[in-house]
């Protein structure tokens, strides 16, 4: 008889039986550890959550008054002899792997990840284990991420072009991390920075967390074009072809997203400018993350699953695809926000 996975997949999310929790569960569960804030990771419902410290706040925002518990990383929880600790993801603020051990096992879960340090995120460490279960968003040899400081540097030679020819730049990102990245890699120099709301009630709420975030003005009814001409503006992409976007007019429109590395994407999402830049770990950085881990078997949970397993195996590793909700980050943003924009 097969000995029984210290971690498994059911119609939950990722059980651990030992110790009777699980993680980053889709499905309403009595006791979840999660690994960040991303709504495809962190879902309401749950009668007990455990996350990193720096998600307390955005957690609270998201999710409501949740019966939340924390811990920095480095830290451990035991929960029925299964000891559980976090280590830095690099994905966004709070985002964790989450290593689990029990009787000498061991299982790490990366969660969303990615291995550049962003100046913002403390930076991913790879974990000795014996299973890995990651993600593989860009698992495909296409994606691969020039260094941060050059896209940042496009970006900012753009926002003064568009100072030049009088418009409003608009940049697209995640309202979680993504933005947060933004706003801290612009040369604040060339002018100010307005938010659509969702993007400045995460910077609050990370900012009450402890995090260092620029100043930025939150855009309302009563923002005149005159004010925005000439500054930046960073939305979600949930605003994207709203009627909330005339009051930039005129603009230019720039799309900051991995995805931008394949051909077409621009045109597709109506962008003046497409930015590769994601907070996800590119095709070098899955196979470098993995290797570090000295791992036997690997799961993949979300992205080129299929392909990326075939490459796995052929290099020598027990690497699974397994099914799981996660790989939507592009959430709602708007519904906090309602008749106010």
């Amino acid at each position: 008889m097969s000995k029984k996975p210290l971690l498994e997949f059911n119609q939950n999310g990722i059980y651990c039986a030992a110790g009777d929790f699980y993680i980053d569960p889709w499905r309403p569960v009595n006791d979840a550890v999660i690994s960040h804030g991303h709504s495809d990771h962190a879902k309401w419902g749950h009668k007990k959550y455990l996350a990193h410290t720096l998600s307390r706040e955005i957690l609270y925002y998201r999710l409501g008054e949740i019966n939340l518990e924390t811990m920095d990383y480095g830290e451990s929880r035991v929960k029925n002899g299964v000891k559980i600790t976090f280590y830095p993801a690099g994905h966004i603020p709070g985002s964790a792997q989450i290593r689990v051990e029990y009787k000498g096992e061991i299982w790490v879960f990366s969660g969303d990840y990615k291995t550049e340090d962003d100046g913002l995120c403390a930076p991913f460490e790879p974990v000795k284990c014996h299973s890995f279960i990651s993600e593989c968003t860009f698992g495909m040899p296409v994606y691969k991420w020039a260094p941060q400081k050059e896209i940042f540097d496009g970006i900012n030679s753009w926002w003064s072009q568009n100072q030049e020819e009088g418009k409003t730049s608009v940049l697209a990102g995640y309202s979680l991390g993504k933005a947060q990245r933004i706003l801290q890699n612009l040369d604040m120099n060339l002018g100010k920075v307005y938010t659509h709301g969702v993007i400045q009630n995460s910077n609050e709420a990370l900012i009450r967390n402890g995090i260092n975030l620029y100043e930025t003005t939150r855009i309302t009814p009563e923002t005149t074009k005159e004010e925005l001409k000439g500054n930046m503006v960073i939305c979600p992409p949930s605003a994207v072809g709203t009627p909330w976007m005339r009051k930039m007019l005129p603009y230019s429109f720039g799309y900051c997203s991995g995805w931008m590395a394949i051909r077409g994407a621009k045109k597709r999402r109506a962008a003046d400018r497409g930015f590769v830049l994601s907070d996800h770990a590119d095709w070098d950085g899955l196979i470098s993350s993995i290797k570090a881990t000295e791992c036997d078997t690997v799961y993949l949970t979300h992205g080129s699953t299929a392909s990326f397993s075939r490459y796995l195996q052929g290099i020598g590793y027990d690497a699974r695809e397994s099914k799981t909700l996660y790989g939507n980050e592009e959430e709602a943003d708007l519904e906090k926000e309602g008749s106010n924009l």
